[in-house]
């Protein structure tokens, strides 16, 4: 098959580089719901087209060739394995432990009309306004008259011996040019258009001084300032400033007064009368979670407003009147608004580049609490950043468009043209059993599960294409459980909720690699028992700057029985990624290719003398090549991590 001898590593490097600045435009319809490190879909559709028999539907901007195939990605994450499986026709087997992987894979591979969708958003959207846009209003600050709250911001409190004081990421709330900003005054809270009065504060609300939060101790006592720990999360923070849309002068900034504090106490005192059980919304200690519990912050619950919170109890009752796969859809929908819609979410505002836009609670990669907080008003009117309507449209309405009519990028002379591919669809036929699977093409089949064992039966498999977790240090399950808590109360049956991590490849305990290389081994002989022994292949991404971890995987790969066929290096990351911006990380993968022993194929390696880490795309390709010398040599797993450790590589980068 042609990607054993050839891949087209320009063609595939030059996509790549183009997506991965924006995954989520080039493919939609596999961005419902929020899920990490995903890859390029361009580079896994090379990969997938480098496996088809018929040399007429080679080119990768011709549609199907792998009609008949069956595929598997049995660490799915966010599904890019599947879709672009999917749409050249092949019928695909999707397992993960994890439980949002599965009910996303549901949601976006199935073939739901937009038009219901959209029908039942409406009347779904239309419910929540009724319930909670009286907690959302506020006036003009230039005619006085009512107006829609878009957001607000709010400052954190904190404490000295001497008194409280609130803190800010930046006083200044806009930039409107080079020279004109809208800020808040340290001493009274009033909001100004430069010199000019906006907005007089509330003086029954505005008794703290504001302090930016590089002060660290008080200039009175000298003590340094302290969080309160002690009061719940969502209680710590007091409001500033807020954002409206008026009919007359469009968007203001206002300071918030009694109107705006009434509502918030409304919230307050609905937000007892909610049925949420706080044993269902405890907080673990995991190696991102303990980031929560280091400051007092016990509960899920307690990350989200009053206002927030009643949001998610609204939608939560009104999706019990929606049938199910159109529950699923907006369930996962008011799941991943969540990542715009709490109090972890920031402010980018104050820079010049940015006005007016959220900071994301997971921006980091990691939970980051902001001294400037913004609580979106997930039923504003308009489309906005963050707000369900806005998500509506981004998340399923362009990914049920694109889905109908996928749309590929043609670099011709520097210029990028869209091209549509005719006769694909996003989109298959859900099944339930292996046998079912073969009975068409474009099906599919979720296994939610440790894939160490897999309801399929054996040689049953063509390819398994997947991209394997990173070796340590990525927490993502962990993180997960941010949006998991929420998931189980609006979709209680769907999924095994009651699941276990101790299969999960990532060691979440940060033990050591002993957990990723038993587990990974695991599923790595699992897919070589499922796999056709002939021509079936493993073919998966990989980078990792520590000897450790190319160490765990080739240990994983040889007791499970595989030998290496070919590896190629293509682009894999964004450089300006907000949590991989200005480290020294790779910025490349390797694609290995591999084959069972009992293929009686017997490529040869030569180890290299030395593997250069001082170019990310030549260390990954030298690692790639030392992967298939060690696979090919009668060694003990201590002789491998000898092998790793002799090599002349950094430990960190």
């Amino acid at each position: 098959m042609p990607i054993d001898s050839q891949f087209n590593v320009a063609f595939a490097d030059q996509m790549a580089a183009l997506e991965a600045y924006n995954k989520h435009y080039y493919r939609p319809n596999t961005y419902l719901h929020k899920w990490w490190a995903r890859r390029c879909g361009s580079t896994f559709r090379t990969i997938l087209k480098h496996l088809v028999a018929d040399e007429s539907k080679l080119d990768y901007y011709t549609a199907g060739g792998l009609e008949g195939a069956v595929i598997l990605d049995p660490m799915m994450g966010g599904g890019t394995t599947l879709h672009e499986a999917i749409r050249l026709g092949a019928n695909v087997i999707g397992a993960d432990i994890d439980p949002i992987p599965v009910l996303q894979a549901r949601a976006t591979l199935s073939a739901l009309p937009l038009e219901i969708l959209q029908a039942q958003f409406e009347r779904f959207f239309a419910r929540l306004v009724a319930d909670l846009s009286p907690l959302y209003q506020t006036n003009c600050p230039h005619c006085h008259s009512a107006s829609e709250l878009q957001f607000m911001l709010y400052g954190l409190q904190k404490q000295c011996a001497c008194g409280d004081a609130i803190f800010v990421d930046s006083l200044v709330l806009r930039h409107h040019n080079n020279e004109a900003v809208t800020h808040l005054c340290p001493e009274t809270q009033d909001i100004f258009y430069n010199s000019e009065l906006v907005a007089k504060a509330d003086p029954a609300f505005a008794k703290t001084s504001i302090l930016e939060k590089s002060v660290q101790a008080c200039e009175r006592c000298g003590r340094p300032y302290q969080e309160p720990l002690h009061l719940p999360y969502y209680q710590r923070y007091v409001p500033l400033a807020a954002w409206g849309e008026c009919v007359f002068h469009r968007l203001f900034i206002t300071s918030p007064g009694q109107k705006e504090h009434d509502a918030l106490a409304e919230a307050d005192a609905q937000r007892a009368t909610l049925p949420f059980a706080p044993a269902d919304f405890q907080i673990g200690k995991g190696p991102k979670s303990k980031s929560l519990l280091a400051r007092g912050i016990t509960s899920y619950l307690d990350l989200f407003s009053s206002r927030q919170l009643l949001f998610l109890g609204r939608a939560i009752e009104h999706l019990q009147e929606v049938e199910p796969l159109t529950r699923l859809n907006l369930a996962l929908l008011v799941s991943t608004s969540l990542e715009f819609n709490s109090m972890l979410c920031g402010y980018k505002g104050m820079t010049q580049t940015r006005p007016g836009a959220i900071r994301h609670t997971f921006s980091h990669h990691a939970y980051s609490f902001p001294h400037t907080a913004l609580e979106n008003n997930p039923v504003y009117s308009l489309r906005a950043s963050g707000n369900l309507r806005n998500l509506f449209h981004n998340r399923i309405v362009r990914g049920r468009t694109w889905a109908m009519n996928p749309v590929e990028r043609r670099i011709n002379q520097e210029q990028v043209q869209k091209v549509v591919i005719q006769g694909e669809v996003d989109a298959g036929q859900e099944v339930t059993e292996f046998a079912e699977l073969q009975a068409g093409s474009r099906r599919f089949l979720l296994l939610q599960g440790s894939s160490v064992s897999l309801n399929v039966p054996s040689d049953s498999v063509d390819y398994v294409v997947t991209d394997p977790p990173y070796f340590d240090s990525v927490q993502y399950s962990d993180l997960a459980a941010f949006f998991r808590v929420w998931l189980r109360q609006l979709l209680p049956g769907a999924v095994d909720w009651e699941y276990s991590l101790d299969e999960a490849a990532v060691d979440q305990q940060s033990n050591g690699s002993a957990q990723y290389e038993r587990v990974l081994g695991g599923i790595f002989a699992e897919c070589h028992r499922v796999l056709k022994k002939e021509h079936g292949r493993l073919i998966f991404t990989f980078h990792h700057w520590k000897p450790e971890g190319w160490a765990a995987l080739t240990k994983a790969l040889k007791q499970a029985g595989f030998i290496l066929v070919n590896r190629y290096v293509v682009h894999a990351e964004n450089p300006l990624s907000v949590h991989i911006a200005n480290q020294n990380v790779l910025l490349h993968d390797v694609i290995l290719v591999l084959a069972a022993k009992e293929s009686n194929l017997q490529p040869t390696w030569q180890i290299p003398a030395k593997i250069n880490a001082d170019d990310g795309k030549t260390f990954c390709y030298e690692c790639g090549t030392a992967v298939g010398w060690l696979l090919a040599q009668n060694v003990s797993d201590s002789e491998i991590e000898s092998w790793w450790k002799k090599l002349e590589m950094r430990n960190e980068k």
